[in-house]
């Protein structure tokens, strides 16, 4: 349905994410990967979904001027709000052991912005999707860590891996928003944005 809908339409996707081209993939979509280099920084004063909102439009920002009549750009943003601080992906080893030993029988929001973008129009939403870990230990951490590398993902998890499985309890919200994507709201909004 949607692809018959963008079918006149360029869509791409600016994420280096697997998980978020592999969504596309699945929602049945023809689009282009396009990178841009962007050093993700905010103002400290920004909280929860406005670092997210700021950091999807400053990704599709670094598109104007090249996008065409045909083109839809779609750039996304996510992070682990958790006691008030954004948890991104770590910096190393110690970072995401740290991250992780903070997350440890607590419960965190995942939020992931999405920014749709025209020659002409701007869409932006978010999605907040609650995470509760089980209490984890520092053999489980380190378990983790070793054999499943999570240091490209925002707190250093992957929720579809090996500790989504044995160590969180109960998340309420959208599954998608925290592998990466809120999917179900990407293709309402792309449907109706055309």
């Amino acid at each position: 349905m949607l692809r018959e809908k963008l079918k006149k339409y360029n869509l791409i996707l600016a994420s280096g994410s697997p998980r978020r081209q592999q969504f596309f993939k699945e929602l049945d979509l023809d689009f282009d990967i396009r990178l841009k280099d962007i050093e993700e920084v905010y103002s400290d004063d920004l909280k929860a979904e406005e670092i997210t909102n700021y950091l999807a439009e400053l990704k599709a920002n670094a598109f104007l001027g090249e996008l065409s009549e045909n083109d839809i750009l779609v750039t996304s943003d996510t992070i682990v709000w958790h006691e008030n601080k954004a948890l991104g992906k770590p910096k190393n080893y110690e970072d995401a052991f740290k991250m992780l030993q903070s997350l440890s029988g607590k419960t965190h929001e995942v939020i992931t912005s999405v920014c749709i973008r025209t020659k002409t129009k701007t869409d932006t939403f978010y999605e907040v999707t609650k995470v509760t870990f089980n209490p984890l230990s520092d053999e489980a951490i380190t378990y983790y860590l070793n054999n499943y590398k999570p240091f490209d993902k925002a707190g250093s998890y992957g929720i579809q891996e090996w500790i989504g499985l044995v160590a969180i309890s109960r998340i309420d919200g959208s599954y998608a928003n925290v592998v990466g994507l809120p999917v179900d709201k990407v293709y309402k909004h792309l449907l109706t944005f055309v």
